[in-house]
């Protein structure tokens, strides 16, 4: 006699392809991730700015490299004069499970501001191996094996 086992992935069906695509283009109006950040960085492109929305301690232990910093609680009265005309903003806090990142777009996008969330924060961009700024200069800390590959993912 065969045993069948129910898929717990399938007790809810997909969604329609049409439904799927604009959910997922949703998401990446919304959101990018801490390796499209880096190499945009690496290229000097144009049209992004970087805000860190951690608090002073956290910004003074390491950061991105060319992010500014602007708290969470203080956007709603910098932010304007922060971003220059026709720059999308991209937030970014400790990592994935803050939601600090996630209050500062809102913050940006009440100011009418174009921004996305670095998905991962700066928890990922440290355990992919990202160059870091300090007050004291930059580094590399240790990549994390199970975030970063030795080339690139592909994706």
């Amino acid at each position: 006699m065969t045993t069948t086992t129910a898929s717990r992935v399938l007790a809810h069906p997909a969604a329609d392809t049409d439904r799927a695509i604009r959910h997922f283009l949703g998401r990446l109006a919304v959101e990018t991730d801490v390796s499209d950040v880096a190499a945009d960085l690496a290229a000097g492109a144009d049209g992004v700015l970087v805000v860190d929305t951690r608090a002073g301690a956290a910004w003074r232990q390491g950061r991105v490299p060319g992010a500014v910093h602007c708290p969470t609680g203080e956007i709603p009265a910098h932010g304007r004069d922060l971003v220059p005309a026709g720059v999308t903003v991209v937030t970014y806090c400790w990592g994935p499970g803050c939601n600090g990142a996630t209050r500062a777009a809102l913050a940006f996008a009440r100011l009418g501001i174009p921004v996305k969330e670095m998905i991962g924060g700066y928890e990922y961009w440290v355990r992919e191996g990202f160059e870091v700024a300090t007050d004291a200069g930059r580094r590399v800390l240790p990549a994390d094996d199970l975030t970063a590959v030795a080339e690139s993912c592909g994706c």
